[in-house]
């Protein structure tokens, strides 16, 4: 079925979706993005969602992802009945397709040499997937993870790829609609790989592109308005992106119903608080109430070193300082919170334990029981591009919007050891060189984060005629897609060399700079 893929009037943006069953593949995340990237919107389930929830969630099309099983294993996940009954169209991807080759009669066996990486794979028939992505005889530039390959293909099947080390490397049953591919058309090295999925969502399960960030934002102040109703909604704004979109969104569909405490806890960026007023409370008219709480916050981190109890001290003296805030505010009904997709995800991975764990998030765990407030997540359902997305569509500086992850404790796990107002004072400065020459160099938007670190070491240096014995700071820069990899970035040496000299020459209390060149793994990117 053709189906051209521009917005259809009248239509809600999730009305066309992709459900995404997640065999516990480490891509299945970025499926769900490029499938939105294509103007669709898509959700993840696990592959064992009951018969019921399948039926429910009115698939427009179903993908089954990879994952780290063989199909011949004991209790190997298996493509249920449920999924084959919705009569839409299937595309199996890795061992979603192998899954997909064993449910329907096919064979799969352990393949003569397992494929991680680069492969090419010839296109032998032309298909409503892969037709006419490469001239005729030019092979495609895939990514491939596997141990095991289809042998055999089920009935109705016919053959559309093949690799030298996976002869049945794709595989389309043009009738009822369902395909595989051993390959991952997600992964940016897979060639062509975003039109394998545009072609899957817009030509053969025919979804519009409604998925916009204009449609998104619409959507979206409409189930706000008609879930608050005439209510007051609390919101903690902390300056990141998350937040600031979250107030944005909120201001745009309930205007003064909306109340935001800003708890400036004294380890945030350099002039980070006035900034947060600047934009919300001047430029946007939001009702900010700002908490100046930076003594009791370093009050309570005194003489503690270890970097997970800093952890705990600061977030559980946020909620201390936050509920007292919101105890001397009445009628609020509603609390915000800027969870987003990722984070829902990942939690609910957690709790199933069918995912592989990332971690757990704090805006997935519920309220603390003495606020008594109900809950509203209006990014819930958001990837962090489209978040980002729909605050610069709101009017948000694309300056706030873009930028680098920042951990919720703050400086508090930039700072190695003890925290101290000296020595946050030093890194805020630090920091905000390092970022400011990133930008002066064009270079900020092309690393995936980058920041200073304050290590309480004393190191020797030599400045003027005089010894000195100052601190040590060091700087981070990371590329990465996903932030569950990492590579250090390679910087030039003159932006290196001209941000150690402005920051031993303008800080004092600095003698010595380091640059980080770990990767994550073995390292961490923060440091802490």
């Amino acid at each position: 079925m053709s189906a051209d893929p521009q917005t259809h009037l009248g239509h809600a943006p999730d009305d066309d979706r992709i459900l995404i069953l997640d065999y516990g593949g480490q891509y299945t995340q970025l499926i769900a993005r490029r499938v939105r990237e294509a103007g669709v919107y898509s959700e993840i389930r696990p592959y064992d969602l009951p018969a019921e929830a399948i039926a429910a969630f009115g698939a427009t099309g179903v993908i089954l992802s990879g994952g780290p099983e063989s199909v011949g294993g004991e209790s190997s996940p298996e493509v249920a009945d449920a999924v084959l009954e919705l009569g839409v169209p299937i595309l199996g991807i890795c061992y979603g397709m192998q899954a997909l080759a064993a449910k329907l009669g096919g064979a799969v066996r352990p393949a003569d040499h397992r494929e991680f990486g680069y492969a090419e794979v010839e296109i032998p028939l032309d298909s409503p997937l892969l037709g006419g992505l490469v001239p005729e005889g030019k092979p495609l530039s895939v990514w491939m993870s596997h141990g095991d390959r289809v042998d055999g293909l089920p009935d109705g099947f016919v053959p559309i790829a093949a690799s030298a080390n996976a002869p049945l490397a794709g595989m389309a049953d043009p009738k009822r609609q369902y395909y595989g591919l051993q390959f991952h058309p997600e992964v940016t090295h897979t060639e062509h790989g975003q039109k394998i999925l545009e072609r899957f969502v817009h030509d053969i399960c025919g979804c519009a592109s409604d998925w916009t960030s204009h449609n998104i934002i619409k959507e979206h102040i409409d189930r706000v308005r008609e879930e608050v109703g005439d209510g007051q909604v609390l919101l903690g704004l902390s300056g990141g992106v998350d937040s600031s979109v979250v107030a944005a969104l909120l201001h745009e569909a309930i205007g003064d119903q909306l109340i935001c405490v800003f708890v400036d806890n004294g380890l945030l960026r350099l002039d980070e608080g006035d900034q947060v007023m600047a934009v919300f409370a001047k430029h946007l008219g939001v009702n900010v109430v700002r908490v100046d709480a930076e003594a009791e916050f370093l009050a309570a981190l005194q003489g503690v070193t270890d970097p997970e109890e800093k952890r705990k001290i600061i977030g559980g003296k946020f909620i201390d300082v936050f509920e007292r805030e919101a105890n001397r505010l009445e009628g609020i009904a509603w609390l915000a919170q800027g969870t987003i997709y990722p984070d829902v995800i990942e939690s609910a991975g957690a709790d199933t334990g069918k995912a592989h764990v990332i971690k757990s998030h704090h805006n997935v765990g519920g309220l603390p029981e003495t606020m008594r407030l109900k809950l509203i997540e209006p990014l819930r359902d958001l990837f962090k591009d489209e978040v980002r997305k729909i605050g610069v569509e709101l009017g948000l500086p694309k300056e706030l919007v873009g930028r680098h992850p920042f951990p919720g404790p703050g400086l508090g796990v930039r700072i190695l050891g003890e925290v101290k107002k000296e020595y946050a004072d030093i890194l805020r400065r630090a920091d905000d060189i390092f970022i400011s020459e990133l930008r002066a160099y064009d270079l900020y938007d092309e690393v995936s984060q980058a920041f200073a670190v304050f290590l309480p070491v004393r190191s020797v240096g030599v400045m003027g005629d005089g010894r000195t014995y100052e601190y040590v700071i060091a700087l981070r820069a990371v590329e990465t897609v996903d932030f569950m990899t990492a590579h250090w970035a390679h910087l030039p040496y003159d932006l290196l060399d001209h941000v150690s000299r402005r920051i031993i020459n303008e800080i004092s209390g600095i003698s010595r700079v380091t640059y980080d060149i770990s990767g994550k793994p073995p390292a961490t990117i923060e440091w802490e």
